[in-house]
């Protein structure tokens, strides 16, 4: 196995959300710090974690943004996938990991880590939410929601 390129000898698959609530100064997105064994260092990132036997992206992403962050939000839209493979701390093997991204509204919750996963949970505007994760691919479905909600139509008032 090449040191640069592993060959993945185990894969994951994961689905996470995108956060977003609304308040009177603008959109933002919740975001957490957890501990990452592998780098050896805390990291930004956003909600996600394994599917379960039998559940689909959508459920997995919305159990765990409560499980890990302690936020209830709804799925509007499909976002996309970030495909990478990783180097397990523990043995050393090569995983390939593929984690579907939902945008999610925020309905409630606590936004406290909720499973001891996560170390903190916070919010961010969106554009600053952008700069402080710390990993490209979900950088990438971040700017994909805030195209998104960009291109809402405000709703008309009839009369």
């Amino acid at each position: 196995m090449d040191a640069e390129n592993p060959s993945p000898e185990a894969s994951e698959t994961s689905a996470g959300g995108v956060v977003v609530r609304v308040q009177s100064t603008g959109a933002e997105v919740a975001l957490a710090e957890q501990h990452d064994r592998n780098r050896g260092r805390q990291t930004t990132r956003l909600p996600k974690g394994h599917l379960e036997p039998g559940e689909t992206a959508e459920q997995a992403a919305v159990r765990e943004v409560a499980e890990e962050v302690g936020l209830t939000a709804a799925v509007v839209s499909r976002l996309g996938e970030t495909a990478y493979t990783y180097l397990e701390a523990a043995d050393g093997r090569a995983v390939a990991k593929v984690v579907h991204f939902f945008l999610m509204r925020w309905q409630g919750g606590s936004g406290h880590p909720a499973d001891g996963e996560m170390t903190r949970v916070f919010w961010l505007p969106i554009d600053e939410a952008i700069k402080a994760l710390d990993f490209e691919g979900e950088r990438e479905m971040v700017r994909r929601a805030l195209a998104l909600l960009r291109s809402e139509q405000p709703p008309r008032n009839e009369g």
